[in-house]
């Protein structure tokens, strides 16, 4: 057990846990994660081994983490975004799981799935109910609208593929 904003949480050794985190008591924490300062972690959240959350950074209740994922600051990871092993997401990359948000109306969500090895790169934006494949790549700033197949690089607003994936296969459109 460790201590972070003076409640005990349940953590598997050695996870680090600053001081400054908010990590509620019923958030699952790998080992051999670090939260950092000024991070929120809600109830029911669960965050795979070995992952690194950067300060300002939020994962919400239904949110979910796999293995050795990086969040950099400023990155919220909301009910139904599930982070497969080995995802990197740049500062202020942006999920969300609502596609018509309205104050008080709580419409059903939508799940977003970014697949194993895929990073998004800084200010990029997920609209809600997209697959990034394995391996792509989403480049800063970009927003994107559409599923991403496995191992292509995406840039621009709206998204678009800038390189296919190495072996010049597109492979499947979820």
């Amino acid at each position: 057990m460790q201590e972070a904003c003076g409640q005990a949480v349940s953590v598997s050794p050695p996870a680090r846990i600053h001081p400054l985190a908010a990590v509620h008591p019923d958030a699952r924490i790998g080992a051999g994660t670090t939260v950092w300062q000024f991070c929120v972690v809600l109830d029911g959240a669960t965050i795979g081994a070995g992952c690194n959350l950067n300060a300002h950074t939020l994962v919400e209740g239904g949110g979910v983490l796999g293995d050795r994922v990086t969040l950099k600051s400023g990155v919220h990871v909301w009910d139904g975004v599930i982070l497969e092993d080995d995802v990197f997401c740049g500062p202020n990359a942006t999920f969300t799981n609502d596609r018509e948000p309205r104050s008080r109306v709580r419409a059903p969500l939508l799940f977003t799935r970014v697949c194993r090895g895929a990073s998004i790169g800084a200010g990029a934006i997920i609209l809600p109910g997209l697959r990034i494949g394995e391996g792509a790549m989403i480049g800063a700033g970009s927003v994107v609208t559409r599923n991403v197949p496995d191992g292509e690089t995406w840039l621009g607003n709206p998204a678009r593929l800038h390189r296919p994936s190495p072996d010049g296969e597109r492979g499947p459109d979820f």
